[in-house]
């Protein structure tokens, strides 16, 4: 299926196999170490191992869904690696397939996602593990709109001292009123740590994600600023 066709179904809203909630029985994982979707960001990836493309080609052929879950360190009861139980689900809104069988896509954030796995019914078919998956919905917490305002601020202000050690680095601040959506994208963004990341995911109350980021931005602030300074006492 066409990169124009893809985009073409998503922005309209009038394709239904291109939508979450079909794929939510058995939805293919994509296992990454150090990758967090959160919804309304935009990942680039690279599919090369061949059980993800066939998983790749599943995705196209069907609701075009799946969920990146970050790898943990160790196994779990059946042996396979461990993977983060709640994750992001998205969409393939582009699909560039490569001459040797390789691909790159672009995934759409969607929803978090609370996974529980189990077997596909062929897997000589379907190589790659699947699970069922429940939506997490924001918890109905309003946040205060100078704490929005707090985290936009913090956002610009690291972003801008990124940009000052790194000239090539480019960052644009969401433009959104949504407080949870706004933690959310400046998390996936500008948060180094992946393990902070998904906590962020992991988190429910918008109120707490915008406090849990705040914290992330001034602490890595921080820890720029105080390397900068050592190198001039150096």
């Amino acid at each position: 299926m066409s990169e124009r066709r893809i985009k073409e179904e998503i922005d309209s809203g009038t394709a239904p196999t291109r939508r979450l909630v079909d794929a939510l029985d058995a939805i293919p994982i994509f296992p990454l170490p150090q990758v967090v979707l959160f919804p309304h960001a935009v990942l680039p990836l690279h599919v090369f191992e061949p059980r993800y493309r066939a998983m790749l080609q599943d995705c196209l052929a069907s609701h075009g869904a799946l969920v990146i879950a970050q790898l943990l360190a160790g196994e779990d009861e059946h042996g396979r690696p461990r993977i983060a139980p709640i994750a992001g689900g998205g969409i393939v809104v582009e699909h560039q397939p490569l001459a040797d069988g390789r691909s790159n896509i672009v995934v759409r954030g969607q929803a978090r996602l609370l996974l529980e796995e189990h077997e596909p019914e062929d897997p000589a078919r379907r190589p790659y593990r699947i699970a069922r998956a429940t939506v997490l919905d924001d918890l109905p917490h309003p946040v205060a709109e100078h704490d929005r305002t707090a985290l936009a601020a913090a956002a610009t202000m690291f972003a801008g001292e990124v940009k000052r050690h790194d000239p090539t680095f480019t960052f644009a601040l969401p433009q959104t009123n949504d407080a949870g959506e706004l933690a959310d994208l400046c998390a996936y963004q500008l948060v180094i740590d992946a393990s902070s990341r998904q906590a962020v995911l992991e988190e429910r109350d918008p109120r707490v994600r915008v406090e849990m980021v705040l914290n992330h931005l001034a602490l890595q602030h921080g820890a720029m600023m105080k390397t900068d300074g050592d190198r001039v006492l150096n």
